[in-house]
């Protein structure tokens, strides 16, 4: 039982809360903290282990009033622009206190046991009607601590598959019967079983994330393949596609990058794109997989004049293989979470399974049993992230998603017009060139930069020691940009634009007084 001192404490945190999120993202609250907080921040941190402890009281004080005031406002603020981090939701928040004071490992699926695993298939069904999603197709689902897990678990099914593929065609019965399959004989001799000499990824633009995953999953990231067009980097050559599926003794991954970061652009638009990459997958036993880490969510837009454009580029996304996202980004859910999607059921299981683990049972196996977490996915830990999203879902709907997107959406537009029309700035991709273009293509990603280059050196970290707007910086075709990316639920585009404007001309404002000084 907790003591009335540790209750105490737990209360003077939860005050702390309380205080910050009521305060709101009004124009008093700095972004970053400022390097004398960060100072004693660091000062503050125990260099050694102390024998005996220093007790909840002293340690309570020490984090509140020493280690908060060094982290950023991330989550609290709108106004944090830097990366596609949402916030979190006043309804995912109170499911997190929750998910804190509970502490469901969320592993095997024992109905009898705790409701945690049938909360969190139910949040993934939810979660696949909310992306205009069939449930019923989409059988292979799971929760994970983000996209770049998603999409570890993505490239090790379609490994799965594509070399099953070719031990079929070599005449042997992949499975577990027949122990064919890499997750049973390992990757070198199930390629040998199948012929295969090399399994590539062939994609256009793709994330880091990616690279970082088919190192993995001994893939290699050298076996990546551009198959981009020669005028769009982001977009497939189909023609240039079908000459690398055809290989010899090669399995092909295709990946589409479904909102590419830098941009927020997307790699197919409409169905008809996604049916002639189907196509070409379907006859040469490729895997198709989405890299969706916030584009998903262009399915929450209805058709409309104003956003068809960016919803046609997730049109098509049910004719996948699989999916993957992230859940933290416009979901607005706390950090860790990620989902995995794929209409292949079982090849999770060959790959992730718990062989000879009989306390990592079900029991009862029957055909709508939900699958032990812990068997189709990379933790056998796994804390109940399933709660925030469910407690989201169930309290916004539909209709409050949609909504979010489009003021983000809508924020980003009119701040990609700002940079436009200014007279020391660039809007990139260079064809944004014109009002129409702007509002009928930005997502929640405007990319700039200076017209002057000395500016873009510095541009940066001139917005960010602001105390009002946080940017992160990037580079796009070899030179130096500026990426603001609109994803907390808080953002008020008229309010948030305001504060961009003054913040731009205040950092000018510094850039020529820092110039004109000797």
């Amino acid at each position: 039982m907790e003591h009335p001192s540790d209750i105490a404490c737990l209360m003077e945190a939860q005050k702390h809360v309380l205080d910050t999120l009521s305060r709101g993202p009004g124009l008093s609250e700095t972004i970053l903290p400022n390097a004398s907080a960060l100072q004693k921040a660091n000062e503050s941190l125990m260099s050694t282990l102390p024998e005996q402890g220093c007790g909840i009281k002293k340690t309570t004080s020490h984090i509140l009033d020493d280690l908060t005031p060094a982290l950023n406002g991330q989550a609290i603020s709108p106004r944090y622009l830097g990366f596609v981090t949402g916030g979190v939701t006043p309804a995912a928040r109170i499911a997190e206190s929750v998910v804190s004071l509970y502490d469901q490992n969320v592993f095997v699926h024992l109905p009898d046991a705790s409701i945690a695993t049938t909360v969190e298939d139910r949040a993934l069904i939810l979660l696949l009607e909310l992306l205009d999603f069939s449930p019923a197709d989409w059988q292979g689902r799971t929760l994970t601590t983000g996209a770049t897990a998603s999409n570890i678990v993505g490239l090790a099914c379609g490994r799965e598959y594509v070399v099953n593929q070719a031990i079929q065609s070599h005449g042997k019965r992949p499975g577990s019967q027949g122990t064919e399959t890499v997750g049973d004989l390992g990757l070198l001799a199930a390629c040998q079983a199948a012929g295969i000499t090399n399994i590539q990824v062939l994609t256009t633009l793709p994330h880091s994330s990616l690279k970082k995953a088919a190192s993995i999953v001994g893939l290699g990231r050298y076996w990546f393949q551009r198959v981009s067009k020669r005028e769009d980097d982001l977009e497939f050559d189909l023609h240039l596609l079908e000459h690398h599926l055809k290989r010899p003794q090669t399995a092909s991954i295709v990946v589409i990058s479904c909102a590419e970061i830098n941009t927020g652009r997307f790699a197919t638009h409409g169905h008809d794109d996604m049916s002639a990459l189907r196509s070409l997958c379907d006859q040469y036993g490729a895997w198709l997989h989405v890299d969706a880490a916030f584009g998903l969510f262009a399915r929450v837009l209805e058709p409309s004049q104003e956003f068809n454009y960016v919803r046609r580029g997730a049109e098509g996304l049910e004719l996948a293989d699989s999916i993957a996202g992230d859940a933290h980004k416009l979901l607005n859910v706390p950090y860790d979470c990620g989902f995995f999607f794929s209409r292949h059921a079982d090849l999770a299981q060959q790959v992730f399974q718990n062989p000879n683990a009989s306390y990592l049972q079900s029991g009862d196996l029957g055909s709508n049993q939900i699958q032990s977490p812990s068997n189709i996915g990379l933790e056998n830990s796994r804390r109940f992230r399933a709660l925030p999203v469910y407690g989201t879902l169930v309290s916004y709907g539909r209709l409050g998603y949609r909504h979010m997107l489009q003021r983000q959406i809508r924020f980003a537009r009119l701040v990609a017009q700002f940079f436009f029309e200014h007279p020391d700035f660039d809007l990139l991709p260079q064809d944004l060139n014109d009002k129409e273009s702007i509002a009928e293509k930005t997502y929640i990603i405007v990319l700039f930069r200076a017209r002057e280059d000395a500016l873009n050196g510095t541009l940066v970290k001139l917005l960010n020691s602001s105390p009002q707007v946080y940017v992160s910086g990037t580079t796009w075709q070899e030179r130096p940009a500026c990426r603001i990316a609109a994803a907390n639920w808080q953002i008020s585009p008229e309010r948030d634009l305001a504060v961009i404007q003054a913040t731009i001309e205040w950092a000018l404002e510094n850039w020529h007084v820092m110039r004109s000084k000797p």
